[in-house]
């Protein structure tokens, strides 16, 4: 007798002890929720992750070349362990096969220059890993449009290149960058999630320079400050945005500016922070010391003006702190010309489009 009272007291405490830990595990995950709720994800810092990378460049058979570090020689792999964390909540872990299903027959249209490209290539090859066997198509036009689809999902991922959202018009030397008008919106309408992003090719100067004149209104000039150009060009998408798109149907996102790590002339306009040759760890620490990205505040400013607000990705700081991800000398360039404005991949652009995954599915 006294042997199973003492069993039955031992299973009141052991009973006990798990109610506890169910209290305490519900008072933590009510307080993981609250903190969801006001948490800024785009705030934290990288940790080193043994379960990453997300996939394995080599195993994606359509990356460009200009990205794949790995398969142009890069020696070192800790820039491919890094997690992004958020400092205040946990953002869910990417599921692409949950993805697939949450668009099906859905499209997602990422529009803007090459730091688009290299997003979009983040994402179709993050989703080709999670259905390693489903069929997919991969077509590209002269107009710069790009379509990546999964038949089985009926989902498909586009990038359309369009390095300043407004209209530039006319061949060298005649080419006229008009700061106020949009001709290529009929397209955007087409997409389910649209993701914009513009900044790199405004800093661009000589030959590179993709314009001869810039109009404003009546007023056509041979230049002008380059940040009061974008800003012009960046309440024209604003407008354009609020006029034409139904925020009910379709979910609309500005990928914040992504930072340039060459040391240039102008590297402290562009929010740059010194080379990126032979760096191999992110930036210590969850803050930024440099100030905050000008592009950026202009972003920033002009999207809190518009009627129905654009979802601002506001990845600048996290990418700041990874001068260890671009592809340096292991890009498209090499050792003559260093990459320090891409990202390889695996690497930086799959935390940006988690958070994407966590904005348009956990949000």
């Amino acid at each position: 007798m006294r042997g199973a009272a003492s069993t039955g007291v031992v299973a009141v405490m052991v009973m006990m002890l798990v109610v506890l830990n169910q209290l305490e595990n519900t008072t933590a995950n009510a307080s993981l929720s609250s903190n969801k709720s006001s948490c800024n994800i785009y705030r934290g810092s990288w940790v080193y992750d043994n379960s990453y990378p997300l996939y394995d460049s080599n195993s994606c058979p359509f990356i460009e070349r200009q990205f794949n570090c790995k398969s142009n020689g890069r020696p070192d792999q800790d820039y491919l362990k890094y997690r992004w964390q958020p400092s205040d909540c946990n953002i869910p872990s990417f599921n692409g096969l949950n993805f697939l299903e949450r668009v099906k027959g859905k499209k997602i249209m990422f529009v803007g220059d090459s730091l688009s490209l290299n997003q979009w290539q983040s994402l179709t090859c993050m989703l080709h890993n999670a259905a390693p066997k489903a069929k997919f198509t991969m077509t590209r036009s002269p107009s710069g449009l790009s379509v990546f689809s999964f038949p089985a999902y009926n989902a498909t991922i586009m990038f359309s290149r369009n390095a300043f959202l407004v209209d530039t018009v006319g061949a060298p030397p005649n080419r006229v960058m008009k700061l106020d008008s949009i001709s290529t919106g009929s397209l955007w309408k087409t997409a389910d999630v649209l993701v914009f992003n513009s900044w790199h090719w405004w800093l661009h100067t000589g030959r590179k320079q993709p314009w001869d004149a810039v109009e404003y209104g009546n007023v056509t000039v041979k230049d002008m400050d380059r940040l009061v150009a974008y800003e012009k060009a960046i309440r024209t998408w604003a407008m354009w945005i609020d006029r034409n798109i139904d925020h009910s149907k379709i979910k609309v996102f500005f990928q914040g500016v992504s930072p340039d790590h060459a040391l240039s002339k102008d590297w402290s306009k562009q929010g740059g922070n010194g080379s990126c040759i032979g760096e191999t760890k992110p930036v210590k620490g969850s803050n930024y010391q440099a100030g905050q990205h000008p592009a950026e505040m202009v972003v920033e400013k002009v999207i809190k003006t518009m009627k129905n607000p654009a979802r601002l990705m506001d990845v600048t700081l996290m990418s700041q702190l990874r001068k260890d991800g671009h592809p340096s000398v292991y890009g498209f360039g090499g050792h003559t010309t260093p990459d320090c404005s891409h990202w390889c991949l695996a690497g930086v652009p799959d935390s940006w489009n988690q958070l994407l995954y966590s904005e348009l599915f956990h949000s």
